[in-house]
């Protein structure tokens, strides 16, 4: 929800200007070669590795971390985020911001997915722990929790 002006080197990666020039830590550098989703942000409402893209590809476009999902002025999270606390989806949760990013995308397209779907939706990120039973949960919850919202 903020317009942030920064300098970057053209060789940068937008995760990298997210945690180590803006502060964004909640984009997590996992692989660094666009394999484990760790790093996954919205770009115009569209899930994108953060760790393959440069920054200056995304000037003029809206860049959503998880930081940027709660509510800003109410302190309230989003349905994703509510859901994931109410199914305790993660265990080590490192990779719960890029999969918590990869859901709100599934679901800006595809509100009442099956799990199935959910499954596919999510299948370019990586949970170390293999948690994929309780992240999955978490995502029908949170297509539940959005239609209710």
């Amino acid at each position: 929800g903020q317009d942030r002006r920064v300098d970057v080197l053209p060789h940068e990666t937008l995760a990298m200007t997210l945690r180590y020039k803006l502060g964004l830590t909640g984009t997590k550098l996992g692989c660094d070669r666009a394999e484990c989703g760790a790093c996954t942000l919205l770009i115009d409402d569209v899930p994108h590795y953060g760790c393959s893209m440069l920054t200056q590809q995304v000037r003029g476009r809206a860049v959503t971390t998880i930081e940027g999902l709660e509510n800003a002025d109410t302190g309230q999270l989003h349905p994703v985020q509510q859901a994931v606390v109410q199914e305790g989806g993660f265990q080590c949760a490192f990779c719960a911001p890029g999969f918590i990013m990869a859901m709100v995308g599934m679901l800006n397209t595809n509100p009442n997915p099956t799990r199935e779907q959910a499954a596919h939706a999510l299948s370019g990120n990586l949970c170390r722990c293999g948690d994929y039973e309780k992240i999955l949960n978490s995502a029908m919850r949170a297509a539940e929790v959005a239609r209710m919202a």
